[in-house]
Order: C-alpha cells, then structure tokens, then sequence
C-alpha cells in the first residue's frame, strides 16, 4: 500500500465524510479522489446499513484511494474496520467503544476523533486523549435523522473556551455559513452532503476552503 501521512500532519480544514446514505452522482472512491485533487487532506468512511463483508470492501478501497492521494482515512465507530484496512484512525461517537479501550486496540500512533455535543462530552474526551473533537450539530441537518439538539454557534464558542485540540464543527455547515462557524472557532469542518451532492466537487470543495484557509 502506498506511504500515507501520519499522526502528526495537521488536523483543520475541510473534513469530508463519505457514506453511501448520503452518496450522490458519484462513486464514493471519485468523490474523494476529486475533493483530494482540490485540496481535502482528510476523510472519514462512514457505513451503519450495509453488510460487515460490503463495508469492508469498500472501506478497503476508499483506504486505497486515499493512500494514493496522500490523504488521511479515518473509519467511523469501528475499531476492527480500522485495523483490518490500516486506516489512520477511527472516529467515535457517545455510544461507541469508550477512549481508553479503542487507544488499546489501535495502539498510540493511531487517530481517535470523538463526537461531542455538550460540555461534559468535551470534558471526558480531553481526559482520555482524544486527538481531534467533532462538535455539533451547530446548524439542523438532513445528513442524520436522530442527531443530538442544534449547539448552534454560541454552543461552539464555548467549547473553543476548553480546549486547543483541534475541533472539527459538524451538522448543517455549507459555503454560505462556514465563515461564521470558523469565527465561533472551529478549525475546520466536517461535511457529507454539501459535497456528496455537489454537481462540481471541485467548485464546491474550493467554496469551503476560501474560508478555511
């Protein structure tokens, strides 16, 4: 498999999540090869509906394609997923695995992003090590029925208040707010539809990064 980057590279900018419930015109592995030509360095595969031996195989290829590109390829929820296809990290929620046993399995040179949607979340996630906070959702979303209340900007400037990890801003984020949520202090953001449903990804992916710097 081709060298892909490691722990230490940045974690900001435009955080793209690939799942097919969200999937538009194009291939998952084509989405994510255009949003890296135009600059994405980091994605998550995200799949809660298809069968083990579905999601492995399309996880395997998605890893494939980001190691091509040179970018960072996160798995959500699931540690053994990760593993199984070398990810560079894995991505999890309230009610997955708690930190400390996924740091065990995926060992300390691993990323482990933690969703996070009030304080106390925070607070938890600081304590046990996590290397990156998802928060949110900042605005409504469509992208995930049963998502935890809108935090909504104000919700986000206090968080900014409790940590310098990196907090990637999640849930109804698009070109048109993605300034006011960098002010609130995100230092990137994460999307699934504004880009999975995008006629021109590359246009879209440069929309979002005019203002991410």
């Amino acid at each position: 498999m081709a060298a892909h980057p490691t722990r230490s590279s940045p974690l900001k900018g435009l955080y793209v999540i690939l799942t097919p419930l969200a999937s538009g015109p194009k291939p998952l592995g084509e989405l994510l090869r255009e949003a890296a030509a135009s600059g994405v360095r980091l994605f998550q595969y995200r799949n809660k509906a298809d069968s083990s031996l579905t999601v492995y195989r399309q996880a395997l290829h998605l890893r494939q394609v980001a190691a091509e590109v040179q970018a960072l390829f996160i798995v959500n929820d699931r540690c053994d997923l990760a593993l199984a296809v070398e990810a560079d990290g894995v991505h999890l929620g309230q009610d997955d695995l708690p930190l400390p046993l996924a740091r065990s399995l995926m060992g300390p040179d691993k990323l482990i992003g933690i969703s996070t949607h009030r304080e106390t979340d925070v607070r938890e996630a600081i304590a046990e090590g996590a290397d990156y906070l998802g928060f949110g959702p900042i605005f409504s979303t469509s992208s995930k029925r049963d998502h935890e209340p809108v935090v909504g900007l104000e919700g986000l400037r206090r968080i900014r208040t409790l940590t310098q990890l990196p907090i990637f801003a999640i849930g109804g984020i698009t070109a048109d707010n993605v300034t006011a949520v960098v002010a609130a202090g995100a230092d990137g953001v994460a999307v699934i539809s504004a880009l999975a449903q995008a006629s021109d990804v590359p246009a879209a992916v440069r929309a979002f990064r005019a203002h991410l710097g």
